[in-house]
């Protein structure tokens, strides 16, 4: 008697993968059943962001920066006036801590324009290290864009 084979029907695997931020949600299975739970979805991301809330840093910060090209202003209306200080660091931390510093992140070069426009005369290489030195210390913050590192007066956070 010869062997029949029976013909059996697979079901082909889909997979769905989405990330949203620092969170990464892959759906695997057969395509009807992946497509019905993508539409149940919205419910879902409430239950997936509350599984991840225990594993998110207790602060966190989304900035956008945009700079724009600089135009030729009068550096008395442009820059902050900040009290005379004993040192590079001290007189960052009065820039920074201006309403003009609080406004926006700022750049190594826009940080020595402002401390320029006060007397005060830095070498970039030198502002970039005592703002590397306050970063380390927790009094200020940075991190990277597309126009570089951009820094900004780091706030203490309120414990409840």
């Amino acid at each position: 008697m010869p062997k029949r084979s029976a013909k059996t029907k697979q079901k082909k695997s889909f997979a769905f993968r989405i990330k949203m931020g620092d969170y990464e949600v892959e759906l695997n299975g057969e395509h009807e059943e992946v497509v019905k739970t993508i539409k149940q979805l919205p419910s879902l991301m409430v239950d997936v962001y509350k599984a991840f809330e225990g594993s998110k840093p207790k602060t966190t910060a989304t900035l956008t920066v945009k700079t724009a090209p600089a135009k030729k202003e009068i550096a008395v209306e442009k820059y902050p006036k900040i009290p005379h200080t004993k040192n590079c660091s001290e007189a960052l931390l009065s820039v920074v801590a201006t309403d003009w510093g609080k406004w926006r992140p700022h750049t190594v070069k826009e940080l020595k324009e402002a401390l320029k426009a006060n007397g005060l005369r830095y070498p970039g290489r030198t502002l970039a290290g005592v703002l590397t030195s306050l970063v380390k210390k927790g009094k200020v913050r940075r991190w990277k864009t597309d126009a570089g590192y951009v820094y900004i007066l780091a706030e203490e956070e309120i414990l409840s």
